[in-house]
């Protein structure tokens, strides 16, 4: 599941068309060498599902309890090129993925970190590599290769300790000011505990065949953007993504935003993942105020079916009630949420936050399903440690039909840059 950020194609054609149109981005290439990173990202991530009514099928454990625990490292090695200089620049990046297991047991398998061995424990160190060429014309950037990709139709998630990787060609332009457009097939994805380019469970199994996607971003003004992404994948589903946030300022320190977000979902070709048949939008309008942001959120899924994604990118669900353990995306479902946010760098403590929200869905008469979740996080603002963060989150989940769960998450994150 993805938790949607606010504003995240607005902020993606802002970050995307940061250059001027006189001066193209290939045209300022300082060279190969002159231009490169090369980042060093570790994440600790500790686990607990207590599924409260028992196992209830839901562990994949030899030996299943009722709760999952489970404690992992992960450590990525990120390079990335500069281009060449001249008319077509040139460049790759590449990527070092490896996990290790701190914590787990074949009772408590199952988080979501680790591979499976065969007597039911999590693998104990998994890693992988990969890379991909790219290109550049002007403003416009050519990727073949193993990469990460961040597309409303096509999103490879982040949630666990390793993030999904994708293979495939992926165009980006921003040749227009305020205009993104982008293009790409993907002919392999990688789970969060594989390493197979195949392997969309961790299990070895065959999953995306290809995927052909396309999309256009453009920013109106600072304050009005819109976007439409459009999928293409083999044998499941084609799909369709809108997108509207308009944000408007009050005062200095007030504001009002509004983000529209929906998915048009149809099956196609085998129809893999079934029939399909499905339309689920979300409706999220948040006033700021200071410190403080008050978010209310309305979402509705309607069709033969509920929402579908997974093969497409386990991030793929760019709407406002997908949240950290639900995703309130069944058949015909309703749902809605209240949140508040608090940055407490106005009252002297800068890089702690608070979080909470309570979301509620309706299927039809007999169904309900609740989520209550609260997040803290701090991050260091300066010394040795600068840009290490630690997080807390917490979700309490009730569903009258298919049993209760409470979800903990504590995250230790620290970036470091080399180059």
């Amino acid at each position: 599941m993805r938790v949607m950020k606010w504003s995240v194609i607005a902020l993606a054609v802002a970050a995307g068309t940061s250059q001027m149109a006189v001066a193209s981005s290939q045209s300022e290439s300082k060279g190969f060498l002159e231009d490169s990173t090369f980042d060093i990202f570790n994440r600790v991530l500790y686990m607990n599902r207590d599924f409260r009514n028992g196992p209830n099928g839901a562990s994949t454990s030899a030996n299943p309890a009722g709760y999952r625990e489970e404690t992992g490292l992960g450590i990525r090695l990120l390079y990335s090129s500069g281009f060449t200089q001249g008319t077509v620049g040139f460049g790759f990046d590449a990527h070092s993925l490896s996990s290790i297991k701190i914590d787990s047991g074949r009772g408590r398998y199952g988080t979501g970190q680790f591979a499976r061995t065969d007597d039911g424990r999590g693998d104990d160190t998994q890693s992988e590599v990969g890379g991909a060429v790219k290109f550049r014309i002007s403003d416009t950037v050519l990727k073949y290769g193993s990469q990460f990709v961040a597309s409303p139709v096509f999103s490879t998630d982040d949630s666990r300790i390793l993030p999904e990787v994708a293979t495939g060609t992926y165009l980006v332009s921003n040749e227009i000011e305020g205009l993104e457009l982008s293009a790409g097939r993907f002919t392999a994805l990688s789970s969060q505990t594989g390493t197979s380019r195949d392997d969309i469970n961790g299990k070895g199994e065959q999953g995306l065949t290809s995927a052909n996607i396309f999309g256009a971003s453009y920013k109106f003004t600072d304050d009005l953007s819109a976007a439409i992404h459009r999928s293409d994948v083999e044998d499941y589903f084609k799909k369709t993504y809108v997108n509207l946030n308009y944000n408007l300022p009050l005062t200095e320190d007030q504001a009002l935003n509004f983000d529209l977000n929906g998915y048009k979902t149809k099956g196609d070709g085998q129809e893999r993942a079934g029939e399909v048949d499905n339309k689920i939008w979300s409706l999220a309008a948040a006033y700021s105020i200071g410190a403080h942001k008050f978010t209310v959120a309305h979402q509705r899924s309607s069709g033969d079916a509920g929402y579908v994604y997974g093969v497409d990118g386990g991030g793929t669900i760019f709407l406002a009630n997908s949240v950290q353990y639900s995703d309130f995306n069944q058949k015909d479902e309703k749902s809605w949420q209240a949140r508040y946010d608090i940055n407490m760098a106005t009252f002297g403590v800068p890089g702690l936050s608070f979080m909470t929200r309570y979301v509620r869905g309706t299927a039809d008469a007999n169904y309900t399903e609740r989520e209550v979740d609260m997040e803290a996080k701090y991050v260091i603002q300066d010394g040795a440690a600068k840009d290490l963060s630690l997080r807390v989150r917490q979700a309490f989940y009730r569903d009258n039909a298919q049993g209760d769960v409470n979800d903990l998450r504590f995250i230790v994150e620290y970036p470091l840059s080399v180059l």
